[in-house]
């Protein structure tokens, strides 16, 4: 039986971004704002999907998210609540008393973390009490405000320290080069420390892609992070469609990172979606109607990425993709055979395209004329290495002369100096040198194959000859 996630939303980004995606969760599955499901429940009836894992039924029969919402000011939380009308348990939300939030400083948000922790983790306990088979946890945030970054950077040490066993993937949103924080250079490095150490795999956004992206997808010019909220809610639903529409293969989350993981360190991965039909976005621009080989090349252009990079030719350590739609086995076949020939895959790493063939909802509506094929990558690739030097470069720059540092005067951390930030800036320097040494031919030849390596200590099925492309 798949195992259930709870989902953890923290601060403004987090929880817009946790809005768009339950909407679209609660599309694919048939599930009404108030949670109430669309076609009525009973034991007779068999469904295809599985709304167990991301979904309680409470004793209403209402579908009720396994989800915390946290927040140091009500706005988000309230909005989400307004839009979902007794669909969300309020007992799973927390704000802070003051409401006065954590001022864009990493900081605060890390204090509140620490004096509220005992709070958050009696608030998890008891989602998980509600489960059978508690698999792991997902947390949405971002790295440049305070809130997502500093309390999000605390709930991250928290939960690796209590729930070790359990798999942590985060949704981490990078900040863009307009940015008006003048501190998020210091939140983004503090808080890639903790994505680093803590999370057993961290899918990356960058807003300068998504919104790059979006002038590309919508028809609206005066696009906002209110379009790229739903091109991450697209990346996210389609990455968990095997576990909500399951199979045999891909069905929980350690099954599909286990094949992008080689080794706890490389494990932050750059998704890509390709294209934005109207099951996941509102207002889209035309699309072409193209076949399931023309999506799965058009994964691997930089143009779909919703990371930016500077590499023309990434090293990939390993692939995963999405197909959701009609689909025919000898167009996957024929696109993978193409894929392999284009990328440049790591010396000691198989060239393995790995292709989970998703079912699309049957309670999305269908487009007449229209093909509603769509697909997402996730790619473990050297190209992410721009991403965190961009991260040291604003940090240094700033960091250098002690700009701003008054901010932080008052944490807890920072009390003794500012050791934790040059030690936090070590720590992504070592990131950026273990990427560029997976490049190498060498690069397993140091790596201890023990079980200490061995990706989130689950039992998964995997292809033991990692010689053969799944799908």
């Amino acid at each position: 039986m798949t195992g259930e996630i709870i989902t953890i939303q923290v601060g403004q980004c987090g929880n817009q971004i946790g809005k768009h995606f339950w909407s679209q969760l609660a599309k694919e599955h048939g599930i009404d704002r108030d949670g109430q499901g669309t076609v009525g429940d009973s034991p007779s009836r068999i469904r295809d999907d599985d709304t167990n894992p991301f979904f309680k039924m409470n004793d209403s029969n209402r579908y009720t998210p396994r989800a915390l919402m946290l927040d140091l000011e009500p706005s988000a939380i309230q909005d989400v609540q307004n839009h979902f009308p007794g669909m969300f348990d309020s007992r799973a939300s927390w704000i802070s008393p003051e409401e006065l939030g954590a001022g864009n400083s990493w900081s605060k948000g890390y204090d509140y973390g620490l004096a509220n922790q005992d709070n958050f983790l009696n608030m998890i306990d008891k989602e998980i009490d509600s489960t059978d088979n508690f698999e792991g946890f997902q947390l949405i945030h971002s790295v440049a405000g305070g809130t997502g970054s500093g309390l999000g950077s605390s709930l991250l040490e928290a939960i690796s320290d209590r729930y070790p066993k359990k798999f942590l993937t985060t949704y981490s949103v990078f900040p863009s080069s307009e940015s008006e924080v003048v501190i998020q250079p210091y939140n983004t490095i503090l808080t890639l420390r903790r994505l680093s150490e803590n999370s057993d795999a961290s899918v990356v956004f960058d807003n300068n892609a998504l919104l790059n992206l979006t002038s590309r997808v919508f028809r609206d010019p005066y696009t906002s992070y209110l379009h790229t909220n739903q091109l991450i809610s697209a990346a996210m639903s389609s990455i968990t469609n095997s576990i909500r529409f399951p199979s045999y293969m891909y069905n929980s989350l350690p099954s599909i990172f286990s094949t992008m993981i080689p080794t706890p360190d490389l494990h932050f991965l750059i998704p890509g979606f390709t294209p934005f039909t109207s099951d996941y976005v509102t207002g889209g621009k035309d699309h072409k109607n193209n076949t399931p080989y023309d999506i799965l090349l058009d994964l691997f252009d930089g143009s779909n990425s919703m990371v930016s990079h500077n590499t023309e030719s990434p090293t990939y350590f390993s692939v995963y993709c999405s197909l959701i739609g009609m689909l025919e086995q000898n167009d996957i076949l024929r696109a993978i055979t193409k894929a392999q020939q284009r990328l440049n895959f790591a010396p000691w790493s198989y060239s393995s395209v790995h292709v989970n063939v998703g079912s699309r909802s049957p309670y999305l509506a269908s487009q007449s004329g229209q093909n509603q094929t769509s697909g997402l990558i996730l790619s473990n690739t050297s190209s992410v290495i721009s991403l965190f030097d961009v991260s040291c470069k604003t940090f240094d720059k700033i960091f250098s002369k002690g700009a701003f540092l008054n901010t932080f005067k008052d944490g807890k951390m920072f009390q003794n100096g500012w050791d934790e930030f040059a030690e936090s800036r070590q720590v992504v320097q070592n990131l950026v040198e273990e990427y560029l040494a997976a490049e190498q031919e060498t690069y397993l030849d140091d790596v201890l194959l023990d079980e200490e390596n061995i990706v989130g200590h689950h039992d998964v099925d995997m292809d033991t000859e990692a010689d053969d492309n799944i799908i």
